[in-house]
């Protein structure tokens, strides 16, 4: 189990599992982390968590989000990284790693977030060399895509080669796709209602995607297969 632990100027202010797959932090008492300070922007940042990984993404707040005193706009957090939202501090606690010895997380902090838009086009980013690495430990898992249906970016592919990918409109509805040795994996993260697959919502739990499967996210559907290495 993972948790942040809340402080201003050394003083602890509260401590918060990462129960949830999605947790928001900002000064609007609707947060899951409600910090009341006017540097804390109404909507400030969010922690994306599926299973020990998990992802720091700043909102677009107005003085930013500091990760080891880094201005970051996604981050992945690692055991011990320290937040700084404000004066406000959110140390980051992962339990796992801790019981591992400091075991690496897997990084994800580049995977894209698709939010198809006539303004926007669907581009994969490049894959680091650290996400390359997870993938490798993925042993003989077959190469996958997922290529849009509908919209303007219709046709656009992209390689499932990260150990993590994001997909989906924030606010709206957010999915990952995880790569794992059993398959590939579908996760619901953010969103009213779970992502579709073959037209039926999958739910809370991580769905294991087969050949051909259309996912439907936000408004768009999507064919997810496998490819030729």
């Amino acid at each position: 189990m993972s948790k942040l632990i809340l402080t201003l100027d050394g003083a602890l202010l509260g401590e918060y599992p990462l129960e949830k797959k999605c947790l928001t932090i900002g000064r609007r008492a609707t947060n899951d982390i409600h910090i009341d300070n006017l540097a804390v922007s109404g909507d400030h940042a969010r922690v994306i968590t599926v299973g020990d990984e998990t992802l720091l993404e700043d909102m677009g707040s107005t003085n930013g989000s500091v990760v080891n005193g880094k201005k970051v706009q996604k981050q992945t957090l690692r055991h011990g990284d320290v937040v700084a939202i404000g004066k406000h501090k959110l140390t980051y606690v992962n339990e796992s790693a801790t019981a591992n010895g400091g075991a690496r997380q897997v990084d994800f902090e580049n995977t894209i977030m698709m939010q198809p838009s006539a303004e926007e086009e669907f581009v994969p980013e490049p894959q680091s060399v650290a996400q390359a690495e997870d993938a490798a430990e993925a042993g003989d898992l077959p190469p996958a895509r997922v290529q849009v249906l509908n919209g303007p970016a219709t046709g656009k592919e992209m390689q499932l080669t990260k150990t993590l990918t994001t997909l989906g409109k924030a606010g709206v509805q957010v999915a990952v796709i995880t790569r794992r040795p059993q398959g590939y994996f579908i996760t619901h993260v953010e969103g009213e209602r779970s992502p579709d697959v073959n037209g039926n919502p999958i739910g809370m739990q991580a769905h294991l995607l087969h050949d051909h499967d259309v996912i439907e996210l936000a408004g768009v559907k999507m064919e997810y297969y496998l490819a030729d290495k």
